[in-house]
C-alpha cells in the first residue's frame, strides 16, 4: 500500500515475482500493465501458473487479519458466484471473482455493520456501483450472516428471488437485506455513495454532542472502469471533494478491462492524477493483497482530512477462471464453460460450497462489541438529549404531518395577485421546510431562477457560510450529479431531498429519475421555466416534449399546477409521498390566480390529480381540460363559450388515474364525449381523456426566440385560439 507518489514496490511485498524487474510506479506503462492479461499471471502461483488451493498456514498480520482464513473465504465466494451464474446461465463473473479478497476484508473486518440488525442507524453503507457484479454482493451478504439463505443465492436472477440481476434497494418488489442502493446504470452508484456520505455528515452534525458520538459511519462504494468513464462520476467526485466528504471511500477495481476491449483501447488517462486534482486522497495497491486492502481502508477511515478517498485496487478480472482471467472475456458469463475444472483447482469439490470455518470468520460482526457499546452510548445520548432524540425518531420513522395539518398551517399564498408558480413555490417551500424538518433543497446553480431556497435552512458543505447542517445544497452545474446525490441522500433514509433546475435540462438527469422511480425513493424535482412561455431564450430553453416525456416514467408523479394554491397542493403531495418521486413543473411567467374558487377546492383537487375547477351551469355539452399555465385559458374560454362547458384542471395525470372509478366518472362522465384538452407542449397523453373523437390543442414543434407572450400567441396557446378550436370542434 503506497501513496501515488511512492514506488509501487513498497505496497506489494507479497508479490515478489510480480515485482521482479523495474519498479511499477503509478502512471507508468509497467504499472498500468501490471495485472493486465499480459502480465497478470505474475500474481499467480509460480508453481502452477494458476490460482490454486495451495497449502496455507494461519497467518495473523500486523493488522489483526487472518489472511489465510480470508483467502479461503475469497475462494469460496468465487465458487458461489461461479455456481449461481452457471445455474442461471446469465450474469457477470468478472467482478465477483476479481474482487473477492476486497469483499473478504470488507465484510469480515472493515465495515461497521451488524448482519443481524441490517438497519442499524450507525452502520457503514456499502454501494456496489458496478451492479452487474451483483453475485459479489449476494455472496458476501450470505456468508457474513445476513438473512439471505443459500436457497436465494442458488435462485440468482430468477423470478421473485431475493437475488435479482442487479442489486435493488428494498421496495415493494424486493426486500433483500444489506442492499443500500439500486445500482446497474454505471457511474451512478459512486455518486449515490457521495449522497449517502453527505447525509452521514448531516446526521453527525445534527445529532452528535460533545459527550456522545452516535454517528460516525462511512460510505464505501466499489466500482470499475465503466463507472469512472461515465461522466456522472466526475460530477460526483468534484462535489464530494469540494464539500469535504472525507467519510467517502471509493474502491476502484482497476483491472485494465472493459466489456468490448482491454481498457487501453478506450482510455489513456491517469485516473489517480485526475482524482488528486479534484482534491481526493489516492492510494494504489494490489487488490488481491488482503493485508494491504485492510491497512489502507483502516487508514482511510482514520484520516479526517477533508478529502474523500480513492483506493485504486489493481486486480485480475475473473481471477480463478484461468482460461479467461485478465481478459475482457471474463466480464460476463463466458467463463461458465470452465467453472467445474477451475473450482477443483480452488479446492471446491461441492456446489455452492461454504465451510463452517468460513461462516465462523464473520460471526464476530454479528452483535459485535462495537455494536453493543454503541447501543449503550445511544441509550445514554437519548436520555441526555430528549429533543434531539424526538427529532431523530421522527426522521427514522419518516413521519410527516397529515395533508390536512399542512394545509391548515399554510395560509393563502397569493390572494388577488397573479404570480408565476415558481414565485409562489418560493414561499411554499419555506412552509414545507418548517413542517417537514427532513425536507432538503438544492439547485444546479439556479437558486435565483428556480426560487427554491429555504431561507432559514443554511447552506450545506464546507467553507464559506456552509455547515453540514445546512438544508440548501449548491450542486453546481451538475444536473446528473445532483440527481444521483439526491438518490444517495434518499437511500440513506433520514432526509427527503429536493433539487431544482430548468425543466429543459432535466434530460441531463433522466437516468437518475428512472432509478428513483424504480427504487420508490421520495425525491422531489423542482423544474421551472416549464414551456414555450420561457420566451426570449429560444427553443434551446423552451421545453415542448419534456413534460410528456416525464409522464412516461412509471411511478413518477408529474405535477403541473395552475396557480399558487394548486402549487401548495403539489408541494404537500410531494412532501407526503413515501413510495416514489414527484416532479413539480412550475412556470417562469405569471399565471392568473383562480381566486373565485376556494383555495380548499384547488388544494384538495390537486391531491386527487384532477378535479372540476368550474362546473357547467346548464346541461353539460363540452369538457375543457388543461394543466399548468393553460388552465387560465380554459377558464376564459369556458366563460365565453357558455353555460354548458365544464373546466377540469389536471395537475397530475398519474394521481388522477389512481382515483376510484366513481370519482373519475364524476369528473369526466362517459356521457360527455365532446372533450378538448390544452397544454403548451406535446399533447399525446391527453388522448387518454379526450378519446379519438376529442381534440387536443398542443404544441407539436419547437419554439422560437421572442417574448414569451408572442411565442404563446403564435403557437396557439391563448384563450382566443382555444375558443376558436372549441367552436370548430363543436
Amino acid at each position: 500500500m503506497v501513496y501515488r507518489s511512492l514506488p509501487f514496490l513498497a505496497c506489494v511485498a507479497s508479490a515478489s515475482a510480480f515485482l521482479s524487474g523495474p519498479v511499477a510506479v503509478p502512471g507508468t506503462a509497467r504499472f498500468n500493465n501490471a495485472v493486465s492479461a499480459q502480465s497478470g499471471l505474475r500474481l499467480r502461483s509460480a508453481q502452477t501458473g494458476r490460482v490454486g488451493a495451495l497449502p496455507v498456514l494461519k497467518m495473523q498480520t500486523a493488522t489483526g487479519v487472518d489472511t489465510a482464513a480470508l483467502a479461503k473465504a475469497a475462494n469460496e465466494a468465487r465458487g458461489l458466484a461461479m455456481d449461481s451464474i452457471a445455474a442461471a446461465k446469465s450474469g457477470h463473473l468478472g467482478l465477483p471473482l476479481g474482487c473477492a479478497e476486497i469483499g473478504a476484508v470488507l465484510y469480515s473486518d472493515f465495515l461497521q455493520h451488524n448482519p443481524k440488525d441490517p438497519q442499524w442507524l450507525n452502520r457503514d453503507r456499502f454501494v456496489l456501483s458496478g451492479g452487474h457484479g451483483s453475485m459479489f454482493l449476494y455472496s458476501w451478504l450470505h456468508m457474513s450472516g445476513y438473512d439471505l439463505p443459500m436457497s436465494e443465492v442458488k435462485n440468482f436472477r430468477q423470478h421473485h428471488s431475493a437475488t435479482p440481476g442487479h442489486p435493488e434497494f428494498p421496495n415493494s418488489e424486493h426486500n433483500t437485506p444489506g442492499i443500500e442502493a439500486t445500482t446497474g446504470p454505471l457511474g451512478q452508484g459512486v455518486v449515490n455513495a457521495a449522497g449517502i456520505a453527505a447525509a452521514q455528515k448531516m446526521e453527525q452534525a445534527m445529532f452528535n454532542t460533545d459527550e456522545h458520538t452516535v454517528f460516525d459511519s462511512v460510505s464505501v462504494a466499489l466500482c470499475g472502469d465503466g463507472c469512472l468513464q461515465e461522466g456522472v462520476s466526475a460530477e460526483g467526485a468534484q462535489f464530494a471533494a469540494h464539500e469535504g466528504l472525507d467519510n467517502l471511500i471509493i474502491i476502484y477495481d482497476s483491472n485494465d478491462v472493459t466489456l468490448d476491449k482491454m481498457a487501453e483501447y478506450t482510455q489513456s488517462e491517469d485516473t489517480a492524477a485526475r482524482y488528486e486534482a479534484y482534491g481526493w486522497e489516492v492510494v494504489t495497491i494490489d487488490g488481491h493483497d488482503i493485508a494491504a486492502v485492510k491497512e489502507t481502508l483502516d487508514k482511510f477511515r482514520a484520516a479526517k482530512n477533508g478529502k474523500p478517498k480513492l483506493l485504486i485496487a489493481k486486480t485480475i478480472i475473473g481471477k480463478g477462471l484461468d482460461e479467461v482471467a485478465g481478459t475482457n472475456a471474463a466480464h460476463g458469463e463466458a467463463g461458465v464453460a470452465y467453472v467445474e475444472e477451475n473450482k477443483k483447482r480452488l479446492g471446491l469439490t461441492e456446489p455452492w460450497q461454504v465451510s463452517e470455518d468460513t461462516y465462523k470468520v464473520f460471526e464476530p460482526k454479528q452483535n459485535s462489541e462495537t455494536y453493543q457499546k454503541w447501543q449503550e452510548t445511544f441509550s445514554a445520548w437519548k436520555s441526555a438529549n430528549s429533543d434531539k432524540a424526538a427529532l431523530l425518531d421522527k426522521l427514522v420513522n419518516k413521519e410527516v404531518p397529515s395533508a390536512a395539518d399542512m394545509f391548515a398551517a399554510i395560509p393563502e399564498i397569493s390572494p388577488g395577485k397573479d404570480v408565476a408558480t415558481r414565485e409562489s413555490g418560493s414561499t411554499i417551500i419555506n412552509y414545507i421546510s418548517d413542517l417537514v424538518p427532513q425536507f432538503l433543497s438544492g439547485s444546479a446553480d439556479l437558486h435565483g431562477s428556480n426560487k427554491n431556497y429555504i431561507k432559514t435552512g443554511g447552506n450545506f458543505g464546507k467553507g464559506f457560510d456552509k455547515t453540514y447542517t445546512g438544508k440548501n445544497f449548491y450542486f453546481g452545474i451538475r444536473e446528473h450529479g445532483m440527481g444521483s446525490i439526491m438518490n444517495g441522500i434518499s437511500f440513506h433514509g433520514l432526509f427527503r431531498p429536493s433539487g431544482a433546475t430548468f425543466l429543459v435540462f432535466v434530460d441531463y438527469m433522466r437516468a437518475t429519475i428512472r432509478v428513483a422511480a424504480l427504487a420508490e425513493l421520495p425525491t422531489t424535482y423542482i423544474l421551472t421555466h416549464d414551456s414555450i412561455g420561457v420566451g426570449e431564450d429560444g427553443p434551446t430553453h423552451q421545453p415542448v416534449e419534456t413534460v410528456s416525456s416525464l409522464r412516461t416514467f412509471p411511478n413518477l408523479d408529474v405535477m403541473r399546477p395552475a396557480d399558487a394554491e394548486e402549487t401548495v397542493g403539489a408541494y404537500v403531495h410531494s412532501a407526503q409521498r413515501k413510495d416514489g418521486p414527484t416532479a413539480l413543473i412550475l412556470t417562469r411567467q405569471a399565471v392568473k390566480e383562480q381566486s373565485q374558487v376556494p383555495k380548499e377546492v384547488r388544494r384538495e383537487g390537486t391531491l386527487k390529480g384532477g378535479y372540476i375547477l368550474q362546473k357547467e351551469k346548464g346541461d353539460l355539452k363540452l369538457i375543457i381540460m388543461a394543466a399548468g399555465s393553460e388552465v387560465q385559458h380554459a377558464m376564459e374560454a369556458a366563460n365565453e363559450l357558455g353555460d354548458g362547458v365544464r373546466v377540469v384542471s389536471m395537475p397530475c395525470m398519474d394521481v388522477f388515474n389512481k382515483q376510484s372509478a366513481e370519482y373519475k366518472e364524476e369528473v369526466l362522465p362517459k356521457s360527455c364525449t365532446k372533450r378538448v384538452a390544452m397544454e403548451a407542449g406535446v399533447g399525446a397523453f391527453w388522448y387518454q381523456y379526450v378519446g379519438l373523437e376529442g381534440k387536443v390543442v398542443s404544441v407539436e414543434r419547437f419554439g422560437f426566440s421572442a417574448p414569451g407572450n408572442i411565442v404563446m400567441k403564435e403557437l396557439g396557446m391563448t384563450a382566443d385560439n382555444l375558443v376558436k378550436e372549441c367552436k370548430a370542434f363543436m
